[in-house]
């Protein structure tokens, strides 16, 4: 008699294969740091690279600014000059030519205000008020993007964890299967047939378990990336608590969704804020319509060493200058002049002006530069509009699509959560009936492929029902938590 190894210990050696095989891989990442998915998020607002990318950009924003605001202020500038001359030139403190050496300094100080502009600087602070809350909008945008995908690439890993697990279990159970096989081959109770069959599982087994490997790598580095940690770190995230999950119960209105979502996401305030910002863009270039006043005063100084200082005057004899009509001789005195260099601090005093004066400027004509400038900010203003009207087109759209992805979800859950249960009935019945003899090892093995198949369908339904459900969450900003 021909003694057959009974199907229900094959399961217990195939379990007690995954609790050594689960206890040694837990053992080896016992070390590993365990990520929640609050600790990536977090991870991920704290090192990536985008973020401090936007950051930067709101801080030069912040800057124009700034500026915008100190342009508002008087100007302030000083000048100077120090020169040699050479041959004939003017002096600047005498006004007259000299042909000798000579040096000179002149300096001053001037400032000017703009009293009126067209209202063009007060409109560019507006602006860069508008430009810089844009950028603000823009970090959380960027932010609010990365959390979508911490949640998408968090997910994957839960989801490739539990289908690696089961194509091991499956692996596990066509190798007991094949040693059962030649067993049986080898006591002339099965045919070559049948162990050709077996290998066969093995091998497409083996080919799941590698798949599932390398999905599961890679979405680990998909996450580290997002994180910004090296890609080769070693972590573990921490599933959430699915024993009891049996689906949402939320029912979701997607007018509602919108409603709450048109308020509170960036993307729809980002294009409202560059919407208004090209509005102010135009109020700024029709300011060169209007005239600029602008009050300017200074003072200022010089010094050349050519200039002298008259002491005096002492007479040096007579000359003759010409002769009467007598014939006798006309005779002029004659005097020198006793003079000193004439010191630098009191040039510098005794030239020293003051000036003040308003400028006025009437624009024209000027090529219509004006005008194209004015009409390229129209332009620009519409295309924000058309941009901010999309943005929420596109919003109205990808939510309505979220609610309904969210329903699909949850009947393909309940579906797969059905064909699991009857698959794995109907795999009971032809476990019972295969330990008999009843059910060739060909039926018994499309039944438990069957089941296991099942629950894969049934773990990618559940994982992404969960998922779905966070979508809505993250469109109507609820902190994600599992």
């Amino acid at each position: 008699m021909i003694r057959t190894i009974p199907n229900s210990k094959i399961q217990r050696l195939a379990l007690v294969s995954c609790l050594l095989f689960s206890l040694g891989l837990s053992q080896s990442t016992s070390a590993q740091e365990v990520i929640t998915i609050q600790q990536a998020i977090e991870n991920t607002l704290n090192n990536n690279l985008q973020i401090k990318q936007a950051r930067l950009s709101e801080n030069l924003s912040d800057e124009n600014l700034k500026q915008s605001k100190a342009s508002l202020f008087p100007t302030l500038n000083g000048n100077g000059s120090y020169n040699v001359n050479f041959g004939r030139s003017l002096d600047p403190s005498t006004q007259s030519f000299s042909s000798q050496q000579f040096s000179s300094f002149n300096g001053g100080v001037s400032t000017s205000v703009d009293l009126f502009q067209g209202f063009q600087k007060l409109n560019q602070i507006k602006q860069n008020k508008l430009l810089l809350d844009a950028d603000k909008t823009y970090t959380e945008k960027v932010k609010n993007d990365l959390v979508l995908q911490v949640i998408t690439s968090y997910m994957q890993i839960l989801y490739n964890k539990d289908f690696l697990v089961a194509a091991r279990q499956q692996l596990a159970v066509a190798k007991q299967q094949l040693t059962q096989q030649q067993e049986l081959l080898d006591v002339g109770n099965k045919t070559l047939a049948d162990l050709a069959e077996s290998k066969s599982l093995v091998a497409t087994a083996e080919l799941d378990v590698t798949t599932a490997e390398n999905a599961l790598t890679i979405s680990y580095i998909t996450l580290a990336q997002l994180m910004d940690i090296p890609s080769a770190t070693q972590y573990e995230v921490k599933p959430p608590d699915v024993s009891s999950f049996n689906g949402t119960a939320a029912v979701y209105s997607p007018e509602d969704v919108y409603g709450q979502a048109l308020a509170l996401f960036p993307d729809i305030k980002l294009a409202s804020i560059r919407t208004e910002a090209a509005r102010k863009a135009v109020d700024l270039a029709k300011g060169s319509y209007y005239p600029s006043l602008s009050l300017g005063a200074g003072f200022n100084t010089n010094y050349s060493s050519g200039r002298k200082t008259l002491l005096g005057v002492v007479p040096n004899g007579e000359r003759e200058i010409g002769y009467t009509a007598s014939g006798e001789k006309v005779m002029t005195a004659m005097f020198t002049e006793l003079t000193e260099t004439y010191r630098f601090k009191d040039q510098l005093k005794d030239n020293f002006g003051q000036n003040i004066g308003f400028s006025l400027q009437i624009p024209i004509f000027n090529g219509f530069r004006t005008r194209t400038t004015v009409r390229r900010a129209k332009i620009t203003l519409m295309q924000n509009q058309t941009e901010e009207q999309l943005a929420k087109n596109n919003l109205n759209k990808v939510i309505y699509q979220a609610v309904a992805d969210l329903k699909a979800a949850q009947s393909t859950f309940e579906s797969t959560s059905k064909t699991f249960a009857a698959r794995k009935e109907a795999f009971s019945v032809i476990e019972q009936r295969y330990n008999v003899g009843l059910v060739n090892a060909l039926d018994y093995s499309t039944s438990q492929t069957n089941k296991n198949k099942a629950e894969i369908d049934m773990i990618r339904a559940k994982y992404d029902l969960l998922f779905k459900a966070k979508v809505i969450d993250y469109y109507l900003g609820k902190q994600i938590a599992f």
